[in-house]
Parts: structure tokens; C-alpha cells; sequence
């Protein structure tokens, strides 16, 4: 009878959570790392992407005005705006894009604008070893 009683109960063992709970924790110690990684990868892409198209931006701002833009403000103003709205970098989480001024033209015309070239203001360093603030 008692042997029947024993059988009937259902439910698992201690032993039996303890592996499943320990098969779980080397699941997620293992899946943990790689969706860092994964974010990491991600941000660099939407970094890359943003750095493109605001510097090409600048480029049809000069091919169309014959100048640089002052301000990246510039971008996002006037009756046909280049740009909804500034992007945010993504390591950072704001609009604050280093920006880089004209150097002097090969002929010796005045160059008018402020900025040539952004790139992230972000200290830290890239997948590749680089510092984002160095990425183009």
C-alpha cells in the first residue's frame, strides 16, 4: 500500500530541479555574453549608418548652397529641410555630434561654413580597437 502511495504523488524531486536549474544557469551564462555582443554589434551599425548620412547630408548642402552648413541645425531648417531632425549618437544617447571645420581649398578660395565632417563624441572603443570618436 505504501509502495502505491508513493507512486501516485506527482510533482519532481529536489535533485530534479536542481539540474534543471542548473542546465538553466549554463544556458544563460552562455547566452548572456553573446546579446551583449549582439548590442554592441548593433549600436556600431546604427553609429556607422548615422556618421554616413550626415556626413553626405553636408555634402548635398555644399552641392546645393555653395557652402558648409554653421550649425547642424542648418540641416534640419528652411522650407525643404535635409534632415527631420539631428540623430542621436547611439553611444552616447544625444545629439552631440563632434564636428569638424573646413580646412583651406587647393586654389585659395574662402571656404564658407562651419562644419566639414561630424564624427561621435563618444570616449569609448570599438569592436575593431578604434575609438568611435575616430570612426568616420
Amino acid at each position: 500500500m505504501k509502495l502505491l502511495s508513493r507512486l501516485n504523488r506527482r510533482g519532481f524531486t529536489l535533485i530534479e530541479l536542481m539540474i534543471v536549474m542548473s542546465i538553466v544557469g549554463i544556458l544563460a551564462s552562455i547566452a548572456a555574453p553573446n546579446f551583449r555582443w549582439g548590442l554592441i554589434k548593433a549600436k556600431e551599425s546604427v553609429l556607422r549608418e548615422q556618421l554616413y548620412t550626415l556626413n553626405s547630408t553636408i555634402d548635398q548642402f555644399f552641392a546645393d548652397k555653395g557652402k558648409y552648413p554653421d550649425s547642424l541645425s542648418d540641416l534640419t531648417e528652411g522650407s525643404l529641410p535635409y534632415l527631420p531632425r539631428i540623430p542621436k549618437d547611439p553611444f552616447t544617447g544625444q545629439p552631440d555630434w563632434v564636428t569638424l571645420a573646413p580646412m583651406g581649398s587647393s586654389d585659395g578660395a574662402e571656404i564658407k561654413g562651419n562644419i566639414y565632417r561630424v564624427k561621435s563624441n563618444s570616449p569609448l572603443r570599438g569592436s575593431d580597437g578604434k575609438p568611435y570618436n575616430e570612426w568616420e
